[in-house]
This record gives structure tokens, C-alpha cells and sequence, in this order.
């Protein structure tokens, strides 16, 4: 298929609306117009570094101005971004760099031990660098890939998911069909940058020509501040940071121009929406993942209620069916795998063709998540990724911490599962068969070895000592029997 260009995103809207504000950080404005120079700058910069189109870089970064600016000077050199949860632990960084072939990593100081073997360039050597004429990629093409983010799968290692100009174009128009776009609207973003939750708004942003309110992380006073300061309608939350919101507010209101809280990371409990239409907050509940670029299923805030526990109908550009295990579709109110299409889900992984092939087929995305349809095509979700634990936002796969446990000399087996939160919606707890000669091994040096190779908020909030794992005929783990395990455990 013939890739389609478009002019490079930034520099047109630079043209279109140059005076128009485009991000709001701490106490500075800038425009779009500032926003393409700086970019440009930083790109003749990133050039005297021999970065050039068509590498692959890391980006390990916080929520700053400074991070966007250097997202789109690698757009306009048409250097491919990949993003680095600057949460992860060295090892999982030093993985994902690796992988991904990057040639070098753009990062804050403040993660340098992080990274130590690493070629990297910190944000203050890059911006102390002399500036070279740089070569401007005048358009994109939209099957062109603009971001690497890593997801981690059910098992092995994490891959990196493709997101190309196109994904991101099309997320944005499918979000503007659904939730509709208005002059005054602003976009606030307390959510990272490295999720796609955080880089589809900015994305957004210079494609709707609207102004985004960018904070470096969540606080509910701050939060609610700008709202009304900035003249925010939009933002994007998790359910943690909706129900700091709710509490926040108390009896109080949102002003009456807000007009959208987007609803990501699993359905809401129904206290919570009861609140929020208490509160007269507008809530859209939505189903999406990295490999749909941001959302593809929203829930407009009229069946918050009647349609307790559903993300939605998918967004116009986009298509969802669920299927049998023998690929038939399923009925309505029958449960099935969630598989979905549009021109905002992935082409694949990078450099995994068997894993491309398995996940996308004829252009449909099989998420691995269970749900149906009911008669009036709304989407249920009932089980996240097989076992994903979402924890505050953040996807956790049990796979990930059973291996690091498993590679303690004294762990025989081990398995991870969710159990409920009222703080962060779902933690992880492990449950730990020890080797026979390793009677003394304590919880807490489990945890210590563990923070080595996974990232802290990944870290079982229980550990429990138990003789045997439950597993099936063909010895898999069946982690939804493992809480039944908590009463015959011991040295919890």
C-alpha cells in the first residue's frame, strides 16, 4: 500500500495558528510558533550528536517542556523515538535500549545511574550543544514509524510496539469524532509522557491546534488550580487519580466548561461514578492499550450508569468483534477474545514478525482480552490481558515478577496474581515455593533481590510461603486459585 504523506505535524501547525498557545508548563506559555523554533534548535543540537533520520533513540525523560521539545525535533529529523519508563529498574532499561537498537539515549541527569553503560546525552549537554543547520524532514509519511513504546507481554520478554504517523493521526481524529472538538477546548495531562496516554495528548494538541496544560506528575490541588486557571475542558485520568479528584472536591464543583474526565486503565467502580455524578463530573470510560495508540472503545458519560462497567462502543475509524476459540463470532452477551481494527492499531512488533503474525491477522489486532458485546454493541472486558494486574494506572503481568523471584537461588516456584485496592484498584501478591534447604528465607530478602530487576512499583505487596503451586493437567499456573492459597500459607 502506497504510504501517504503528510506535512511534517509541527511545522504545519507552526503555519496554521502560529500565535495560538500550544503548551502551558509550570509558570510558562508558549506558542506554537516558539514551540517549532525551540524544536528546531534542539534538532540542528541533536544533529551535531550524529543523529540523523531513520535511528532508533531512547528518550528516559519526566513530564518538562523541555522532553516535548525534544520529541519533536526528532520528528522533524525524522529520528524515531523510544520511550523508556523511567520507573523500570537498570536492568529492564538496559534491555529495552538493546533491543531496540538504539544508537544512543537522550536523558534527564537525574536517571544517569540508571543507564550507566549506556551511551546516553543528557538534556544539558544536548542543550549546551553548538547548533548545526539541520535537515528537516518537510513531510511524514503516515506507515513511517514515529514511536517505539514497550509493552510487556503474559510471557518472555517485552516487545516493542510500532506506532507510526498514521496510528497517531487516526487516534487523534477517531478521539475528536467521539468527544467532539470546540475552540476553547485545553487538554491537561498529568499522566507520563512515556505512556501513550500522556504522548496522545500532545500529539493531539498540535493537531487540533489546542492548548495543552502539561504537569510533571498528579496532584489532585494543583489539578484542580488549573482547571479553572487555564480554562481546562479536557483530561485524562486513571481511577486513582479520578477518585483523589472526587475526594478533592468534596462538595464542591468543576467549573461548568469542563466538560470531559477521560477514563483509562479499567472500568470504574460504581461508588466512583455515583460520585463523579454527584459531582456533576462527566465521565467517559474507555478501553485502549499501546497497541491501539491511546483509546479505541469510549463510554459517552449518558450510560455511566446503565451501562455500569462497559467501555464503550469503539471510536469511528475503528471496528471490534469478539470471537470464539475456533475463531467464529460470538454472539451477543457471549464471552470471546476482543479483537479489534482501525488505522489507529500497530502494524506489529519491532523485530517480531512471529509475535506480529500471531497478534495481528488481516489488519485485526487479538488483544488477548476477554469480553463480549451486548445486543446493543456495547464492549465489556472481563478479564485485562489474561492475568494483568493494573495498579494505579500502570499494567503489571504476574510473568514478569514470578521470573525475578524465580531467579533467587532458594525460590522453587512462585506465582503472582491481583488482589483488590481501594488506593490503587489492584496490587500483586506472590506466592513462594521455597527449595528444601532454604527453610530461613525471608519475605524481605525476597523483596531486596527483586527491586535488582523489576521496577519498585512492581513489587509484591505480600509474599506468601506456601508447600505447592495449583496447576493444571499440562502444569500451567492457574493464578486465579492462587488467593485460596492465603489460609495454608505461612511467614506472610
Amino acid at each position: 500500500m502506497q504510504n501517504e504523506m503528510m506535512p511534517n505535524f509541527l511545522k504545519k501547525r507552526a503555519f496554521l495558528t502560529p500565535d495560538r498557545t500550544a503548551i502551558y508548563f509550570q509558570e510558562e506559555t508558549i506558542t506554537f510558533k516558539q514551540l517549532y523554533e525551540y524544536a528546531i534548535k534542539t534538532a540542528g543540537q541533536l544533529q551535531t550528536f550524529g543523529l540523523a533520520k531513520g535511528d532508533f533513540a531512547g528518550v528516559l525523560l519526566t513530564n518538562h517542556l523541555e522532553t516535548v521539545v525534544i520529541l519533536f525535533a526528532f520528528q522533524l529529523l525524522g529520528i524515531r523515538a523510544v520511550f523508556l519508563n523511567n520507573r523500570l529498574s537498570p536492568a529492564e532499561l538496559a534491555w529495552q535500549i538493546i533491543d531496540s537498537r538504539a544508537v544512543c539515549l537522550i536523558i534527564d541527569s537525574a536517571f544517569a545511574e540508571k543507564v550507566p553503560s549506556m551511551r546516553s546525552i543528557t538534556k544539558e549537554e544536548l542543550f549546551a550543544a553548538p547548533v548545526s543547520e539541520p535537515i528537516i524532514q518537510e513531510e511524514v509519511g503516515l506507515a513511517d514509524i514515529c514511536t517505539i513504546m514497550y509493552t510487556s507481554g503474559t510471557t518472555g520478554n517485552p516487545k516493542g510496539v510500532i506506532q507510526t504517523f498514521g496510528n497517531h493521526w487516526w487516534s487523534a481524529v477517531g478521539s475528536m469524532l467521539n468527544l467532539g472538538y470546540t475552540d476553547g477546548d485545553c487538554w491537561l495531562c498529568t499522566v507520563p509522557l512515556f505512556h501513550i496516554s500522556g504522548f496522545s495528548i500532545v500529539m493531539k494538541g498540535v493537531i487540533y491546534g489546542m492548548p495543552i496544560v502539561l504537569h510533571e506528575s498528579f496532584d489532585a490541588q494543583k489539578t484542580i488550580k488549573d482547571i479553572r486557571s487555564k480554562k481546562v475542558t479536557i483530561m485524562s485520568v486513571v481511577g486513582t487519580t479520578l477518585s483523589r479528584i472526587v475526594e478533592f472536591l468534596g462538595t464542591d464543583r468543576l467549573p461548568s466548561y469542563f466538560r470531559c474526565m477521560l477514563l483509562g486503565g479499567g472500568p470504574a467502580p460504581l461508588p466512583l461514578l455515583e460520585s463523579c455524578v454527584e459531582n456533576e463530573i462527566p465521565v467517559f470510560q474507555t478501553y485502549g492499550m499501546t497497541e491501539t495508540s491511546s483509546q479505541i472503545i469510549t463510554l459517552s458519560p449518558e450510560y455511566s450508569l446503565s451501562k455500569l462497567g462497559s467501555a464503550g462502543k469503539p471510536l469511528f475509524p475503528s471496528q471490534i468483534r469478539i470471537e470464539r476459540e475456533d475463531g467464529s463470532i460470538a454472539s451477543a452477551n457471549e464471552a470471546g477474545e476482543i479483537v479489534v481494527k482501525g488505522p489507529n492499531v500497530t502494524s506489529g512488533y519491532l523485530y517480531r514478525s512471529e509475535a506480529t503474525t500471531e497478534k495481528i491477522r488481516n489488519g485485526w489486532l487479538y488483544t488477548g482480552d476477554i469480553g463480549y458485546l451486548d445486543k446493543e454493541g456495547f464492549l465489556y472486558v472481563m478479564d485485562r490481558r489474561a492475568d494483568l494486574i493494573i495498579s494505579g494506572g500502570e499494567n503489571i503481568y504476574p510473568a514478569e515478577i514470578e521470573s525475578a523471584l524465580l531467579a533467587h537461588p532458594c525460590v522453587a516456584d512462585a506465582g503472582v496474581t491481583g488482589i483488590a485496592s481501594d488506593k490503587w484498584g489492584q496490587v500483586p501478591i506472590a506466592f513462594v515455593v521455597l527449595k528444601s534447604g532454604c527453610p530461613e528465607c525471608s519475605d524481605d530478602e525476597l523483596r531486596q533481590f527483586c527491586l535488582e530487576h523489576i521496577a519498585k512499583y512492581k513489587m509484591p505487596k505480600q509474599i506468601y510461603f506456601v508447600e505447592g503451586l495449583p496447576r493444571n493437567a499440562a502444569k500451567k499456573l492457574l493464578r486465579r486459585k492462587l488467593c485460596d492459597l492465603i489460609g495454608e500459607s505461612r511467614g506472610e
